[in-house]
């Protein structure tokens, strides 16, 4: 048995340490308010620089990203922390899709909960 495994086993320090790290975690995990941000639709230049424009004046954190672009069509999904923003989601959501209407996307906004219970059947 490893020594930190064999301390926090016993509840030495290691496993108090273990325990704050632990609680921490969940805690700043909680507070995330996290939002998963799908962009899709014919490629063109700026659709990330709109998309992340708009997320950063509203104070959204973006956590990860990722693109592809499958001959001419760009596709994106995002991760991104509204926990700062002050607009309500759906405020939100609906000013990402009309900017994506108006640069030629269709940008879909959901909750990560919502997100991870309809991908869990």
């Amino acid at each position: 048995m490893q020594p930190v495994i064999r301390d926090a086993a016993r509840g030495g320090a290691a496993y108090g340490r273990l325990c704050l790290f632990l609680k921490r975690s969940y805690f700043e995990r909680k507070a995330m308010n996290k939002t998963i941000i799908t962009v899709v639709g014919k490629d063109a230049v700026g659709i990330i620089a709109k998309v992340c424009t708009y997320l950063a004046e509203n104070k959204a954190n973006v956590l990860d990203i990722s693109q592809t672009i499958v001959q001419e069509y760009f596709n994106m999904m995002m991760i991104a922390d509204l926990s700062q923003v002050e607009k309500p989601f759906e405020v939100l959501a609906n000013e990402l899709a009309e900017i994506g209407l108006s640069i030629g996307v269709q940008v879909k906004c959901q909750r990560e909960e919502i997100f991870d219970k309809m991908h869990r059947i």
